[in-house]
């Protein structure tokens, strides 16, 4: 087993029960989590190039993903077909994190983001030239397949470029360039035409210009280690709940970035309409990321999920449940639902690592990765096919299910093992779902 005989699930449950703060308090001591830890000045400042290279890159990234969903949905395409097409990405990206490593170790850090960078451009500038279903589900695939290679680059970059203690700050610091980078895109949209080609060769630009920094700054490229397999049926029984949670994210986010645009466009919204509901979801994520995360250092995990994903739940079953509502209110609530939700694989990968060895954390989280990438393949095509056929309310009608799914999952979960121990807990670290 990957954890140790004292903290296995049938000694945990010999161990007498502690009581867990309910769900009704757990942002009661929010403020309280929120203690200041130190900044990592120096290693921000040997690594600012490449958050700059990445933020770039996200402005990029953010709007191709929401101009294909766009212009798929005003060219006719049906939502499943449109909700293929989007997936086909991901099946790309899981195929990227396989092959990346290895690319890295034979031509370098430098090369390969520079060539996966050059690629990714010219297949978004070839998906504006080719208007047609087939191009498009095999030019995302590549798309994928580049953004792949690209964070395995810049995230073993950082990792080189940090000590244990900065770590966990200046991969927050990171994915925040990276919210903030997807987020802010979206409004991108408002002075383009998505029935044009404008919109495809501004994201070329974006990708191409990223490479700028990162090649100018050029320093001793940091060593990659292949990783190592490890069996989703031992992570699944070491820990059931952070698998399927971060199954369920995975499915979560490829909704909102895959489908989200064709929820806006089918509800009657126009183009900065679009641009507005895409980029308050996103932008929402940056929020809830540090405090979620020290909550969940110093609560049991378990019930942080489970206050979570009933929040969310509430908030998507409005707008799912109600066939008229203010604009504004459906803003907040797909605000609310992913700054809550787009917590859960940094949540569910930190549940897994609870039960781990550090020295297995690594093989893990290329696992993770995989399952992330199934719900995130799965989910469009299985919501674009309720789109079709029970409306655009079925877009927050899924989002609700499963976060749902999760949380009774995850309170059934607290019925059948102790909390992990204090002293057996690793300090949260934000994790990126696929985008």
């Amino acid at each position: 087993m990957l954890i140790t005989p004292e903290h296995s699930p049938r000694a945990l449950r010999r161990q007498p029960r502690t009581a867990s703060p309910p769900c009704g308090r757990l942002f009661y001591n929010s403020l309280e989590a929120l203690r200041a830890s130190p900044v990592p000045f120096n290693a921000i400042a040997a690594t600012w190039q490449l958050l700059l290279g990445m933020g770039i890159l996200m402005l990029g990234a953010g709007l191709q993903s929401t101009v294909i969903s766009l212009r798929a949905t005003l060219e006719g395409f049906p939502a499943p077909l449109t909700g293929a097409i989007m997936s086909c990405y991901y099946l790309g990206y899981m195929l990227g994190t396989a092959l990346a490593p290895r690319l890295v170790r034979r031509v370098g850090h430098i090369r390969v983001f520079a060539a996966m960078a050059a690629l990714a451009g010219a297949s978004i500038l070839a998906q504006g030239l080719l208007i047609s279903a087939l191009p498009w589900a095999l030019l995302r695939a590549v798309s994928g397949l580049c953004f792949a290679a690209i964070y395995v680059v810049a995230e073993s970059w950082l990792n080189d470029r940090s000590s244990r203690a900065t770590r966990g700050t200046l991969l927050a610091v990171y994915m925040v360039v990276l919210y903030i980078g997807l987020g802010s895109s979206q409004f991108l949209l408002i002075p383009t035409d998505p029935r044009t080609s404008t919109p495809f060769m501004l994201v070329a630009i974006l990708i191409s210009l990223a490479i700028v920094p990162i090649v100018i700054a050029a320093q001793s490229a940091p060593e990659i280690a292949l990783p190592q397999k490890v069996s989703w049926r031992d992570l699944y029984r070491d820990s059931p709940l952070g698998v399927v949670a971060v199954t369920i994210a995975g499915m979560v986010t490829s909704n909102v970035y895959s489908m989200g645009p064709v929820y806006a466009k089918l509800s009657g919204l126009d183009t900065s309409g679009v641009a507005t509901f895409m980029g308050i979801s996103i932008l929402a994520a940056v929020v809830m990321q540090y405090p979620v995360g020290r909550l969940s250092d110093r609560a049991d995990r378990r019930t942080v999920i489970a206050g979570i994903c009933i929040l969310a739940t509430v908030s998507a079953a409005v707008p799912a449940a109600f066939r008229t509502l203010p604009h504004g209110l459906v803003l907040a609530a797909a605000a609310v639902f992913s700054g809550l939700a787009f917590t859960l694989y940094s949540l569910g990968v930190s549940h897994v690592n609870d039960h781990l060895e550090p020295a297995q954390m690594v093989a893990a989280s290329g696992a993770l990765l995989r399952l992330n990438g199934i719900g995130a393949a799965v989910s469009p095509v299985l919501v674009g096919g309720l789109i079709a056929h029970f409306g655009p309310r079925a877009y927050f009608a899924a989002l609700a299910g499963l976060t749902g799914l999760l949380s009774l999952y995850d309170l059934w979960r607290k019925t059948r093992r102790q909390p992990v121990p204090p002293e057996r807990k690793h300090p949260y670290g934000p994790g990126k779902s696929i985008v």
